[in-house]
């Protein structure tokens, strides 16, 4: 059996959160939607997960298709209670990005958008602002070496930088920064927060890499158990000692007798309890990171809602996902399997971040 410390007070905790857990997957209300509208992008990088490319065989999803979603959950549920992420791709390669903002905001929705930056100018990010745009997210994923390195591109950090500098000002804005650590990048963490905090950041969502994607192969981004653990005690000091930026760790999945300490909440994956999402081929499916073939409809075919409430069994009951490494771990209780994200077309787990974390060298 896979058995991990855990302390009574955090068993006590968690078993009041898995609880409250069940009671949402019961309801499971809609809140947060993501749209892939696009998978072009204008970077090219080592960890991306969705493989995208500066001209897409995919062409971008007309926005009229994603209105006739929001009708259907508008129709349904009170549209002002589900945050719409528009992603990609990125979403800034998109010239109707306005537009699309603007239609969605009229439709009562919020909604916000994930960017690397590169595109962003002071004049795009006043037009998105007057569009409607409520929250932004910047990926910032180490000093500028770093930075580059993962991204491809010698102008990369400089324009993320720009825009970050640009985005933390525009108060009218709820804004964060999204730091993919790798074996490059933990060694620079302070300098990270303290270039973040110069910019006027208050908010800074930590994550490390999943293989997927192009970095399925790319062992130089894969963290070791030591630097797993080192990256959790750094978040968890800082939520602690620093009050001037607030740190998360991403839902990348249970970190046993962590939980409580890395994050603003105790870990839970949402995927088709409170997230859904459509993706660029209409497929209707969870978190947009999810790349294995979990897809619960299509929108050319289906009506979003019906799909909603009537399928996703996959997700709401993860008691399939007790096999292999899951099969007798003391933690599947709390973790349910780790996040959907992790899960190949198979349904095996392709990684275990409690086993990471400890490993032994």
């Amino acid at each position: 059996m896979n058995k991990y410390p855990l302390s009574l007070r955090r068993r006590l905790a968690l078993e009041a959160w898995r609880i409250s857990e069940n009671m949402r997957i019961e309801s499971h209300e809609l809140r947060q939607l993501f749209w892939e509208c696009t998978l072009r992008c204008n970077l090219n990088c080592r960890h991306c997960g969705s493989d995208c490319k500066n001209i897409s065989t995919q062409p971008d999803m007309p926005k009229e298709d994603f209105l006739r979603v929001l009708d259907s959950v508008a129709a349904n549920t009170n549209p002002n209670k589900v945050f719409v992420v528009i992603t990609g791709g990125e979403p800034l390669m998109r010239p109707d990005l306005e537009a699309c903002g603007r239609e969605i905001y009229k439709k009562g929705f919020p909604w916000g958008i994930v960017t690397n930056g590169l595109a962003m100018t002071e004049k795009r990010l006043k037009s998105l602002v007057g569009s409607g745009m409520h929250t932004i997210t910047v990926s910032l994923d180490g000093l500028e070496d770093e930075h580059n390195f993962m991204r491809g591109n010698p102008n990369s950090f400089q324009r993320a930088v720009e825009a970050i500098r640009m985005i933390s000002a525009e108060k009218r804005l709820k804004s964060d920064v999204v730091t993919c650590v790798n074996r490059r990048s933990i060694k620079n963490l302070d300098a990270i927060k303290k270039l973040l905090i110069s910019l006027g950041v208050t908010g800074w969502r930590l994550f490390t890499i999943f293989p997927a994607g192009r970095a399925a192969q790319d062992e130089e981004l894969q963290l070791t158990s030591e630097e797993h653990r080192y990256l959790m005690e750094y978040i968890k000091r800082n939520r602690k000692e620093e009050s001037r930026i607030t740190l998360n760790y991403c839902c990348e999945g249970f970190m046993g007798d962590y939980e409580g300490d890395i994050r603003d909440h105790f870990y839970s994956c949402q995927a088709g309890v409170s997230v859904g999402s459509v993706l660029i081929d209409g497929s209707i499916g969870a978190c947009a990171s999810i790349r294995s073939d979990y897809h619960q409809g299509n929108i050319y075919e289906d009506d979003f809602w019906e799909v909603w409430q009537n399928r996703y069994e996959v997700y709401r009951d993860r008691e399939w996902m007790r096999k292999g490494i899951c099969a007798d771990c003391n933690m599947f209780r709390y973790c349910k399997g780790n996040g959907m994200h992790l899960r190949d077309n198979n349904g095996d787990l392709l990684h275990c971040n409690l086993k990471k974390l400890y490993e032994k060298k």
